[in-house]
């Protein structure tokens, strides 16, 4: 029995199958669902979990060389917000694209972690290295 770090299995299954530059999803409550990719619904009520909770989770065994989010996150939310995602997301290169072509790569990722997350645009497609 596993006693520390991720315990859901269906998480734990899904991150032992990204391997060098595949990609990972961690959607907000209300991205779209993708019938060709693998989804793991963690949410439980708004908020719980966050996309930055499934992040410093993940970030524990799990090298990330990439991230991938919505310009639009830029836009739309506060300075506080913007800072918190940049200090989770330290060390690791962020590229900002439109929304609509960070929705294009979701096909090509192993699979998806959707949470409860009611942030806009907290979407972020990691790529391991």
């Amino acid at each position: 029995m596993l006693k520390s770090g991720i315990i859901n299995p269906a998480i734990n299954s899904l991150l032992s199958r990204v391997r060098h530059t595949n990609m990972l999803v961690i959607a907000d409550r209300g991205f779209p669902y993708w019938n060709e990719i693998e989804i793991v619904d963690i949410s439980l009520v708004d908020d719980l979990p966050t996309v930055l909770q499934v992040l410093a989770a993940i970030r524990q065994n799990y090298v990330i060389g990439k991230i991938y989010m919505a310009e639009e996150f830029k836009q739309v939310n506060t300075d506080d917000t913007q800072t918190t995602f940049t200090h989770a997301m330290q060390d690791i290169a962020v590229q900002y694209e439109p929304h609509e072509m960070l929705k294009k790569r979701v096909p090509e990722a192993t699979g998806l972690i959707r949470t409860g997350d009611t942030i806009q645009y907290a979407n972020m497609i990691l790529v391991s290295a």
